[in-house]
């Protein structure tokens, strides 16, 4: 299925560098990821509805090509609702949420989404856990899966050397042979985030990446992401403020509370905002 393209259609967004004020974004009809204008994703009034309980109330927001948007709220504040919206798994009752200026995420299935470009890590990690550290990223290159294309697959050059740029990227290339299984748990996180980044995507969404990990692999893993930016968009929804203040930067972050955006701004402003102290932060 083929997403639709949509005819020209305004809508008023948030500025693209997420700096503050209004702009209107023009949707020209085409094919393909279009991010003229600076935004590869957009929710628009949002609303998803459980039998009259309401995960997600006229959501609004935007993510820049490139920006690192950190996600916080309470639990029940609808942040892991907003990414099932984002990756298909959940339908909209109503509202819009585009990637880029054209690709309907509504209108495709959770294959097409990823296959456009979204890749989606989850909290706990899954990895091949028999399989070696090369063999899992090799396995999770973007190639054709058919039955006999994979039979007869061979790595080109090109191949190669993602795979090693990857694994020097999450810093595992010395255990490169080592199976899967026998690594830490964050090691294990970076290796399914190396697995994504195998598949070339435009946008990450990271839920709780670095729960469970010890402070040491926390601070890794605030590096890793802050390499990332700029090259990929990432969406990173985390409960650990100190992670989220070493990745936020001077960046946006928004908070989520009962399915709609709270506040929104850099880290200071956040935690200085009375109704972000009452609802989240327990000041």
């Amino acid at each position: 299925m083929t997403p639709q393209a949509h005819s020209v259609d305004t809508v008023n967004n948030p500025d693209m560098n997420g700096s503050g004020g209004t702009v209107s974004y023009d949707r020209v009809a085409q094919q393909g990821l279009d991010t003229t204008h600076g935004v590869i994703l957009y929710l628009e009034d949002i609303c998803v509805d459980f039998d009259g309980f309401k995960a997600l109330n006229n959501l609004t927001l935007d993510i820049g090509v490139g920006e690192l948007r950190c996600i916080i709220g309470p639990n029940g504040a609808g942040k892991t609702t907003m990414m099932d919206v984002i990756t298909g798994k959940t339908r909209p009752t109503s509202g819009q949420v585009f990637f880029g200026q054209t690709l309907d995420l509504s209108a495709m299935t959770e294959a097409q989404i990823a296959h456009a470009g979204i890749g989606r890590k989850f909290q706990r990690p899954t990895v091949f856990e028999h399989h070696t550290i090369y063999e899992n990223l090799e396995l999770a290159l973007k190639t054709d899966k058919a039955v006999w294309p994979t039979l007869f697959a061979r790595l080109n050059g090109q191949q190669r050397d993602h795979i090693h740029s990857t694994l020097e990227l999450l810093k595992l290339e010395k255990l490169f042979n080592q199976a899967a299984g026998l690594l830490s748990h964050g090691q294990k996180q970076w290796l399914e985030i190396g697995m994504l980044l195998m598949q070339d995507p435009k946008l990450l969404l990271l839920d709780e990446p670095v729960a469970g990990m010890t402070d040491a692999e926390t601070e890794r893993t605030a590096e890793l992401f802050n390499s990332l930016r700029g090259k990929h968009s990432l969406v990173v929804v985390e409960h650990d403020m100190d992670f989220v203040e070493s990745i936020a930067l001077d960046g946006k972050v928004t908070v989520l509370c009962d399915g709609s955006v709270l506040a929104e701004g850099n880290m200071q402003a956040v935690q200085n905002d009375p109704r972000v102290i009452e609802v989240y932060l327990g000041r």
